[in-house]
C-alpha cells in the first residue's frame, strides 16, 4: 500500500472519533447550561441530552451557518487590501470621503476644521 493511503486509514477513524467527541461534549455543555440556568430563571423544564444537541444544531443553523462562514468575506478583504496597497495618500483619502459620505457620516473632520 502506498504511505498516503496507510494514512488517511489511519486517521480516518480517529477523525470520526473525533467528531464524536466533539458533539458529545457540545451536548453536554448545553444540557448543563441549560438545566443550571433556564429552569430556576424562568421556570422552563429541563431537557434530556437528545434536546440539548439539537438546541446545539439549531442554534449552528440559526446562528453559525453551515460551514464556509467568512470564505466571501475573506476574499473581498483581501481584494480590499491589495487594492489599498496600491493607493497613493490622495486616493486613500477621497476612498475615506466617499466610504464616510455613504455611509452617513458626512463630510471627514479634516474638512471642517479648514471651513
Amino acid at each position: 500500500m502506498r504511505p498516503r493511503v496507510k494514512k488517511i486509514i489511519f486517521f480516518a477513524p480517529l477523525a470520526i472519533l473525533g467528531m464524536l467527541l466533539f458533539i458529545f461534549i457540545g451536548g453536554e455543555i448545553v444540557l448543563h447550561l441549560w438545566n443550571w440556568l433556564l429552569p430556576p430563571l424562568f421556570g422552563w423544564r429541563p431537557v434530556t441530552f437528545w434536546q440539548a444537541l439539537g438546541l446545539l444544531a439549531l442554534c449552528r443553523i440559526l446562528f453559525g451557518g453551515l460551514g464556509r462562514h467568512g470564505a466571501g468575506r475573506s476574499r473581498f478583504r483581501r481584494r480590499l487590501a491589495e487594492r489599498w496597497e496600491h493607493m497613493t495618500p490622495e486616493e486613500r483619502e477621497r476612498f475615506r470621503q466617499r466610504l464616510r459620505e455613504r455611509c452617513g457620516f458626512g463630510p471627514s473632520t479634516s474638512e471642517s476644521k479648514g471651513q
